[in-house]
């Protein structure tokens, strides 16, 4: 079995389920480190992370980056040194995390961590094997969050699969069966795959223009 030392670095609570939740139960024999940088402090919504990570047969960690609802923008290295020092490693087989470009329009918390992952990725200040970002649209809110089909991993989940994630948040985040949340979680998860730095810098500057 592949037993591959993962992180999954995402900005809230929740993020971690909705956008990866089908790859991490598809594969039990990975050992996650799932790690959230806002809502430390969220009486709600913090016990209920540490719940669904342990539902994942993972290790959670958070942070309390600011996530007031005026979402100021956050200084790229105080992102990233909280980053660092909420990480018990530094090298992973596997980094899944933010797309730069988010996957609604638009949090900035969002693709605040992505970019703070891409780069000390980049830097070699945290290092892994391959990054897998999330790759989902939503047509400018024309629509709820999507997969993209010409994402490099494009993953349909089982009946039984999708299922156990949409437990996840609907029975332990507790959110409505007609909250956006429930509305949105996908029954398809895609992601772009990044395995050289070099790769990183171009894809970024290609799809991104960053």
């Amino acid at each position: 079995m592949n037993k591959k030392i993962v992180a999954i670095i995402v900005a809230h609570p929740d993020d971690e389920t909705l956008w990866a939740a089908g790859i991490v139960l598809d594969n039990p024999q990975w050992k996650c480190i799932i790690v959230s940088l806002c809502r430390k402090h969220d009486l709600d919504r913090a016990p209920k992370f540490y719940k669904t990570v342990e539902a994942l047969n993972a290790n959670g960690l958070m942070g309390n980056l600011d996530d007031g609802p005026d979402q100021k923008p956050q200084k790229k290295e105080n992102v990233q040194q909280l980053l660092l020092d909420l990480l018990p490693l530094l090298h992973f087989d596997l980094i899944i995390t933010h797309s730069p470009a988010g996957e609604y329009t638009r949090h900035l918390r969002h693709e605040e961590v992505s970019k703070a992952v891409l780069d000390l990725w980049i830097q070699n200040k945290i290092t892994a094997t391959e990054l897998l970002l999330f790759a989902y649209e939503d047509d400018n809110k024309k629509c709820y969050p999507k997969a993209i089909t010409s994402a490099d991993l494009y993953f349909i989940l089982p009946e039984n699969l999708w299922l156990r994630k949409y437990q996840l948040i609907t029975t332990i985040y507790e959110f409505a069966a007609d909250s956006w949340e429930a509305r949105v979680t996908p029954k398809i998860e895609a992601f772009w795959r990044l395995t050289t730095k070099q790769q990183a810098v171009t894809w970024l500057d290609e799809k991104l223009n960053i």
